[in-house]
C-alpha cells in the first residue's frame, strides 16, 4: 500500500513539475533568443536527466553498478521506444535538416563511444569518464553558437516572456517536483519489484529506467499538447546525450563502474543502439523529415519486444 502511494504522488508531481520546467523553457527560449530545440537539449535535457543522474551515482556508490549501468541503458531505450512513441502518437513531429545532420549523428557517437568503453573490458573508468564528459562540454559549446532550428514548431500565440525572477522560479520548482517525483516513484518501483525477487540488472533496466523516465515523458507530453514540439524532441534526444555522457562520465570519475550482469552487455547495449539507430530511418520513410503515429508505434512494438526479450532471460 505504501509503495503504491509512492508511485501516485511521484507521479502527480512529475506532471505539475513537467508542467513548470516547459513553462521555463519557452521563456528562457524567447528571452535569450535561443531556438527552442537548443532549450530542450540543454535546460530541459539536463533537469529531466538529474534523477538518472542521482540514480546512477548513488547506486555505484552503494555498490550497486548493475543498476547504475542498467538504469541508464535502459532509460535511453524508454526515451525512445516508449517516450518518443507516446508523443508522435499524440502529434506528429516535423524535423529539419540540422536534425540529421547534428543531433541524432552525436547522439548515436555518444552510443558508439560508450559501447566502445564497457563491451571489451566490462567496466568504465576514470580516465573514460573524463573524455565523455569533455565530449558533452564541446557539444553544449557547439549547440549555443551554431545550432538552428531542428523542428518545424508550431509558434503558439500564448508565448509570453516571463520575468526572469519568474523563469528562475518555475526552472527551480519544476527541477525539484521532477526530481522528488521520480525519486517517490523509484521507490515505489523498486519496493514493488523487489518483493518478486527481481534482479538488480532487470530492476534496473526496466522499472528504474522507466521511472527515471517519467520526468522526459511528462515534459514531452505537455510540451506536445501545448504545441512545443522543438522542446519536446530536443528534450529526447538531449536527454539521451546527457544520460551517456554527463550521468555515466559523471559516475565513473566519482567511482569506476564495473559491470556484473553479463546480459547488459549481451543484450541491453545491443537493444539501446538498435533504437538509436532506428530513429532515423523513420524520419525519412513513409514522409520525408516527419515523425508521426505510425513511427510511434514502430518504436512502441520495439520496446515490448526489447521489455519481453529481458525479463525472459
Amino acid at each position: 500500500m505504501e509503495n503504491l502511494l509512492y508511485i501516485i504522488i511521484g507521479l502527480a508531481l512529475l506532471i505539475a513539475g513537467g508542467n513548470w520546467l516547459l513553462k521555463a523553457a519557452v521563456a528562457l527560449s524567447l528571452r535569450l533568443s535561443i531556438p527552442k530545440i537548443v532549450i530542450g537539449m540543454t535546460v530541459v535535457s539536463f533537469a529531466t536527466s538529474a534523477p538518472e543522474l542521482i540514480v546512477s551515482i548513488k547506486a555505484a556508490l552503494d555498490g550497486f553498478p548493475d543498476l547504475s549501468l542498467g538504469n541508464v541503458v535502459g532509460s535511453n531505450i524508454a526515451n525512445l521506444g516508449l517516450v518518443l512513441a507516446i508523443t508522435v502518437i499524440l502529434g506528429s513531429i516535423d524535423v529539419r535538416k540540422s536534425f540529421y545532420s547534428t543531433d541524432w549523428p552525436v547522439m548515436m557517437v555518444a552510443s558508439l563511444l560508450f559501447f566502445g568503453f564497457i563491451y571489451f573490458d566490462g567496466q568504465l573508468v576514470r580516465y573514460e569518464g573524463i573524455i565523455m564528459v569533455v565530449f558533452l562540454f564541446l557539444f553544449l559549446v557547439y549547440l549555443l553558437r551554431f545550432q538552428k532550428t531542428a523542428v518545424v514548431d508550431e509558434m503558439p500565440e500564448d508565448d509570453i516572456i516571463l520575468p526572469w525572477y519568474k523563469t528562475v522560479l518555475y526552472l527551480g520548482i519544476g527541477g525539484t517536483a521532477l526530481w522528488g517525483g521520480s525519486e517517490l516513484l523509484i521507490d515505489g518501483a523498486v519496493g514493488l519489484a523487489s518483493t518478486f525477487g527481481v534482479s538488480d540488472r532487470v530492476i534496473g533496466i526496466t522499472v528504474v529506467s522507466v521511472g527515471t523516465s517519467i520526468p522526459e515523458l511528462a515534459a514531452s507530453i505537455i510540451a506536445i499538447l501545448k504545441k512545443e514540439k522543438a522542446i519536446s524532441l530536443g528534450n529526447l534526444i538531449g536527454s539521451n546525450i546527457f544520460n551517456l555522457l554527463a550521468v555515466l562520465g559523471i559516475t565513473s570519475i566519482i567511482t569506476p563502474i564495473t559491470v556484473v550482469d553479463q546480459g547488459l552487455l549481451s543484450n541491453d547495449i545491443f537493444w539501446m543502439l538498435g533504437i538509436s539507430f532506428l530513429i532515423l530511418p523513420l524520419v525519412f520513410i513513409p514522409k520525408g523529415l516527419r515523425l508521426g503515429w505510425r513511427d510511434g508505434v514502430i518504436l512502441l512494438l520495439f520496446y515490448v519486444g526489447f521489455i519481453y526479450v529481458t525479463i525472459r532471460q
